[in-house]
């Protein structure tokens, strides 16, 4: 019989403005220390850190993070939300991740995005080093081509969820273990309609950061990336790309390792993001 315990992780709402306008934000965190801010993936939702934040030798020394960006798991769309179509853009994902370490009175946190959180980093490291610790992208990329038609995330005639669900299946390390692989495919099948979509505008037109790379200084703000092996839309040697472009890149490619390795193989990731963390700390 299963014990029955509580985990030790608090989710509460904030009550912020982002970009200007109200939002009710669901954030979860747990531990005390360095603060480590988590963003989630494009279509899911800040369930993926569970791993991390439930890790009792991160959290000794980190307070993570992990909320809901607007739209998405628990967090509600602004006000008005009937009367427009989600768009993620460059400059109001960077905003949101200021707006919510200033909402939460974080002393220069460290950031770690996956996917699309590993893009955007690229972008706080570029315009925003001194506002941050370090650094931490995983699966991230400058940019990606586009190897599907995004359309079919937001039609009447399918379910959106279950064909976001599809995609994502095939960027999945092979011997992931089954139940998190199939838990980080029901945050995509719950995904509301044409929030995959909206993010990807980022992801695969607006957020394109290639040619800015070189104007990134890591003597400002360490960077350092955490890439699967097995993706095929932040492949290893996009991020080889990245680490040529900005020098003092730290840069791990994880073996057997896919596009969501905080949810898909929590056990296997934990063992390249410690070290890292543990860097990060003793640089003070």
């Amino acid at each position: 019989m299963t014990a029955t315990v509580f985990e030790p992780i608090v989710g509460r709402y904030l009550n912020c403005e982002i970009g200007g306008r109200p939002h009710r934000l669901y954030v979860e965190e747990a531990g005390s220390g360095i603060p480590l801010l988590c963003l989630h993936t494009a279509g899911a939702d800040g369930r993926q850190f569970r791993a991390v934040l439930n890790d009792a030798a991160v959290t000794e020394h980190f307070r993570v993070i992990a909320f809901d960006m607007p739209w998405h798991g628990k967090s509600s769309p602004p006000a008005g939300w009937e009367r427009e179509e989600y768009k993620l853009t460059t400059d109001a994902y960077v905003g949101l991740v200021r707006d919510v370490a200033r909402a939460l009175d974080l002393d220069r946190p460290v950031v770690m995005g996956c996917s699309i959180g590993g893009r955007i980093v690229l972008h706080l490291a570029l315009d925003h080093p001194d506002e941050f610790r370090a650094l931490i992208g995983l699966q991230a990329g400058a940019h990606v081509e586009r190897y599907l038609d995004l359309d079919w995330l937001h039609r009447g005639d399918v379910h959106g969820g279950e064909v976001a669900a599809g995609w994502v299946s095939g960027l999945m390390g092979p011997e992931s273990p089954s139940v998190e692989r199939w838990e980080t495919l029901w945050h995509y099948m719950q995904g509301g309609p044409g929030v995959f979509k909206g993010d990807l505008f980022f992801y695969a037109i607006d957020g394109d950061i290639r040619d800015r790379l070189h104007g990134i200084d890591t003597s400002r703000c360490p960077l350092y990336m955490l890439n699967g092996e097995y993706d095929y839309s932040a492949r290893p040697e996009d991020a080889e790309a990245i680490a040529a472009a900005v020098p003092g890149t730290h840069l791990k490619v994880m073996p057997g390792l896919g596009h969501f390795p905080m949810s898909e193989d929590p056990a296997s990731f934990r063992q390249h993001l410690l070290p890292v963390l543990e860097r990060i700390r003793e640089s003070g």
